[in-house]
């Protein structure tokens, strides 16, 4: 019963969407208030209807209820609760109802605390972002209803994939269709400003809130599934190029344009058009992310579903918003006139240049995922585009990014002047290049990966910092420890976001560069040496689970003679899914991690081994979580939050 209420609560929503997307739009468009009235309890009851219909299908996936179809395909009896609640998104239909769970929420968010908007634009962001939601109503109730019922229920489920059975994959795809659906609320936006035919500082003050946060979410659900494929999949990465990883990875870098954009469009009234773009392009690379992972024209391991039809529904979605957008885009670029000018060498032009980086690479990486698809499609050939070609067409613009990131900062506004810009990193300049050089002597037959990505960590790192120090004025020492302190949470958010980008390519950078990896086959009770650590076999036995069977190794651990502890990789097996899992034991360090993984067992007797020493490992997770804590710091400044100095510039102006 309760899941018919599931479903009911969904077509109900679906009704009260269709009212939203209408009403709200024509009051607007005539100056009917009431009308636009009727977005706010209309949003709110859409989220506490698809709330209950969520809640609904999680408790039969809590309660086994093997009737529902979704459960028997995706769940099993003997699961531990955490991935039965976790198989209630494990799956398409479940995750596109998450989907639109986030998308009711974005939008009930935008009622409760868009108070200070203008009547018309409220209700013009309210209507498009329900359009949104209409469409993907249409999309679950039509092609993907979780609610279906089998008509002889079985006595137990499939189970969920086991690689999907993960603490990690618990938590990192509600992060990421935050990030992923939060951007629909910067599209909202743009559509709605178009409409109106005004973009200015105080949309743009409105606007990045949203951004951020959306923002702050994908970069958690990225490190999540970054840190999950590192452990899990037991082939030692932490990122392989995946379509699907690449899907999240676009809208991320479009969505940090995007952030840096509505800054010019709120100091200076530039750039409007291009921020109005950015924000399109930012959802529809979302929308195309979705599109890779369920329409099944590429292979994937984070794939939801294969099935064309949906494919293709998913498809007429991004072509109807983005391509609507982009029309109105056209017909409205004439009333987006930049105000503010600006110089050659001015913070405005390195932002300008921060958001070509940040698009040019972010098509890159849209070039190489749907390349193999197109030459299939085109040219009936076969092609796989790997690392190699990712690494090799995508890092130059990471180092030119992270080479003008410290100075581009610290440049004025308007016009300013590269020398008065450098003059407090010439400190770090030198620092940088000396730990390179203290890198580049260290090492022995090493690529220059190491040490450029050394200087350019250092260099990303300290320049934030010393960003942050100019700004605390040129007083006495106690003085400016006093300043800073005081200076605004944005200041410290951005300072910490632009260093967690520096740690991150640290990390990344020393451990492709220096890491290494021993595979072998190993007797039980042999000892073998990996760079300065003596690993030894010491034993393999059989376990059970709770719902899977266990090859359990134990590996001792020693260096110079003395023994640093033992890990216990496993190889599980899960009878009901009939699949196998590996399970790397890791030493987790400051300065490198101890990876071990055991295979399955050889003819002579032995048991296949693979060891990874990987030096700076967590640095690049640590990274991340510092980038999004960045974000969050600036989301706590109330400036940025309530949009206050917005507020006050359209006080007075009329809704209409």
């Amino acid at each position: 019963m309760i899941t018919e209420l599931g479903h009911f609560a969904l077509i109900l929503a679906f009704g009260i969407a269709i009212v939203q997307m209408i009403v709200p739009l024509i009051g607007a468009h005539k100056g009917w208030r009431s009308w636009m009235a009727v977005a706010d309890p209309a949003a709110i009851s859409q989220l506490i209807l698809v709330g209950f219909s969520f809640a609904a299908l999680t408790w039969a996936f809590m309660s086994s209820d093997f009737s529902l179809k979704l459960v028997f395909e995706n769940s099993h009896s003997a699961k531990p609760m955490l991935y039965k609640i976790a198989g209630t998104w494990g799956n398409h239909e479940g995750s596109m109802l998450l989907w639109l769970l986030i998308l009711t929420l974005f939008g009930a968010s935008a009622a409760l605390f868009g108070g200070n908007l203008p009547a018309t634009l409220k209700a013009r962001v309210l209507a498009v972002q329900s359009a949104i939601s209409v469409a993907f109503f249409a999309f679950i109730l039509f092609t993907s209803n979780p609610f279906l019922r089998l008509a002889i229920p079985p006595l137990d489920g499939q189970d969920l994939n086991p690689l999907l059975q993960d603490p990690g994959l618990a938590f990192h795809p509600p992060f990421l269709y935050l990030g992923y659906v939060g951007l629909s609320m910067a599209f909202s936006f743009a559509v709605a400003a178009l409409i109106e035919g005004r973009v200015d500082a105080a949309w743009a003050r409105w606007v990045r809130p949203w951004t951020l946060a959306a923002w702050v979410f994908l970069t958690i659900g990225i490190a999540l599934g970054s840190w999950w494929a590192y452990y899990e999949l037991g082939w030692g990465g932490f990122w392989f190029w995946d379509p699907v990883e690449n899907a999240s990875f676009m809208p991320w870098l479009f969505a940090a344009a995007l952030l840096h954009s509505a800054i010019v469009v709120e100091k200076r009234e530039s750039l409007k058009s291009w921020t109005i773009l950015l924000a399109i392009l930012a959802f529809g690379f979302s929308l195309l992310g979705t599109f890779i992972v369920r329409s099944g024209v590429i292979t994937s391991v984070h794939a939801f579903a294969n099935d064309p039809e949906r494919g293709v529904f998913i498809l007429a979605i991004l072509a109807v918003f983005v391509g609507g957008a982009l029309t109105l885009f056209a017909a409205r670029a004439g009333a987006m006139e930049a105000r503010g000018v600006f110089s050659l060498v001015s913070r405005e032009s390195a932002l300008v240049l921060n958001n070509i980086l940040l698009a040019v690479s972010s098509f890159v990486v849209f070039v190489g995922t749907i390349w193999p698809l197109f030459a299939e499609i085109i040219l009936g050939r076969t092609l796989s585009v790997g690392a190699p070609f990712f690494n090799a067409a995508f890092t130059p613009f990471m180092v030119a990014l992270a080479v003008i990131l410290p100075p581009g900062a610290m440049l004025a506004w308007k016009r300013g002047t590269i020398g008065k810009a450098m003059k407090p990193l010439w400190g770090v300049v030198v620092l940088a290049v000396a730990l390179a050089g203290l890198a580049f002597a260290l090492q022995t037959g090493k690529s220059a990966l190491g040490p450029v990505g050394v200087a350019l960590g250092v260099w990303v790192v300290f320049g934030a910092l010393t960003d942050l120090w100019q700004r605390t004025g040129r007083q006495g020492m106690a003085a400016r420890l006093g300043r800073l302190g005081r200076l605004p949470r944005s200041d410290w958010g951005k300072a910490l976001s632009h260093a967690g980008l520096g740690i991150t390519i640290f990390g990344i950078a020393t451990l492709m560069a220096w890491q290494e990896e021993d595979i072998r086959t190993a007797q039980i009770g042999e000892s073998f040496t990996v760079g300065a650590w003596e690993i030894t076999l010491e034993s393999v036995e059989r376990a059970e689970g709770p719902n899977y069977s266990s090859t359990v190794a134990a590996m001792t651990v020693a260096r110079d003679g003395k023994e640093i502890g033992t890990l216990y990789p496993e190889k599980r097996f899960y009878p009901v899914a009939g699949m196998p899992t590996t399970e790397a034991a890791i030493r987790n360090g400051f300065l490198r991690d101890i990876y071990l993984v055991i295979g399955d067992a050889q003819s002579n007797g032995g048991y296949a081994v693979r060891t990874y020493i990987k030096p700076f490992a967590n640095w690049i997770w640590g990274g991340a979580i510092l980038m999004a804590l960045g974000g969050l710091v600036s989301l706590s400044d109330r400036r940025l939050r309530v949009a206050a100095g917005a507020a006050k510039r359209v006080e007075g102006v009329p809704a209409e």
